[in-house]
């Protein structure tokens, strides 16, 4: 049996035969906190080389999918250039690492859905939603560039006009706006999340494995030439955090107030 004693953080379940449940449980609703986010980038290697495993289900432990990065992890980035550059190799990781899975991943996503949860979350090849989950990519709002999983996937899901929207204000997007421009594939009541999500993922698992693969393999193709863009977006967004817009927006993330931002307004 394949051992995940590498990843502390994350929660591992097997529901049904073939199907590997992975479970964001963590304080501040399933925030990401350093070593999370570390395991989150790598999970997807262990599953890819898992012989007992033909599909993984992402799913958040309580009222949220994932709220995400953690105050110390943001924190950290901003006073710390080592842990900016390893943390910027982990965001790459991450979104790489689950575009090449070659085993199809199914998300289940409720409640907020922010950050790096909501990376894995929205390049899962089968995303499941609530009909009041709250979709954030809360980049600009935090003062950097909207990096992470935004340039190499958002306009080819839903449209340059409505990545550009969301992406820009930050404003959030319900389960149901989600499905209705493309971002997600199905929405469904809040309390039905989880079953559908693994319906979906069992009829995968006995589903024919390699011609499953070879179409996601293929599919992905569309998200790897925007590589380029997806380079240049995460090294503008961790530029970013290095200077005086990223700390004001997390002292009024933390102060619960609207940021007032600083930079420069001309490059």
């Amino acid at each position: 049996m394949a051992s995940y004693d590498d990843f502390p953080n994350l929660r591992f379940e097997r529901p049904v035969d073939g199907v590997l449940r992975i479970v964001l449980d963590a304080p501040g609703l399933n925030a990401v906190n350093p070593a999370m986010h570390r395991e989150l980038a790598d999970v997807w290697l262990a599953v890819d080389r898992d012989p007992e495993t033909r599909v993984a289900l992402l799913q958040g432990e309580g009222k949220a999918f994932s709220a995400g990065g953690s105050f110390d992890l943001v924190e950290g980035i901003i006073d710390d250039y080592a842990m900016r550059v390893r943390v910027m190799r982990e965001a790459r990781d991450l979104v790489l690492n689950v575009i090449n899975c070659s085993k199809p991943v199914v998300s289940a996503m409720h409640g907020p859905a922010v950050g790096a949860g909501l990376v894995a979350g929205l390049l899962a090849d089968v995303s499941v939603v609530g009909r009041t989950a709250r979709i954030i990519d809360g980049h600009t709002r935090l003062g950097v560039a909207a990096g992470d999983h935004a340039a190499i996937c958002w306009p080819l899901l839903c449209g340059m006009a409505k990545a550009k929207y969301y992406l820009l204000t930050c404003d959030t997007l319900t389960g149901e706006e989600a499905e209705r421009i493309g971002l997600v594939s199905l929405c469904v009541d809040n309390d039905q999340v989880q079953a559908r999500a693994l319906e979906v993922a069992t009829q995968l698992a006995g589903g024919a494995q390699s011609a499953i693969r070879w179409t996601k393999q293929t599919l992905n193709h569309w998200y790897r030439v925007m590589a380029p863009a997806f380079d240049a977006s995460l090294a503008y967004e961790f530029i970013g955090f290095g200077g005086p817009d990223a700390a004001e927006g997390v002292a009024s993330h933390r102060e619960k107030r609207p940021p007032s931002f600083s930079g420069p307004t001309s490059e």
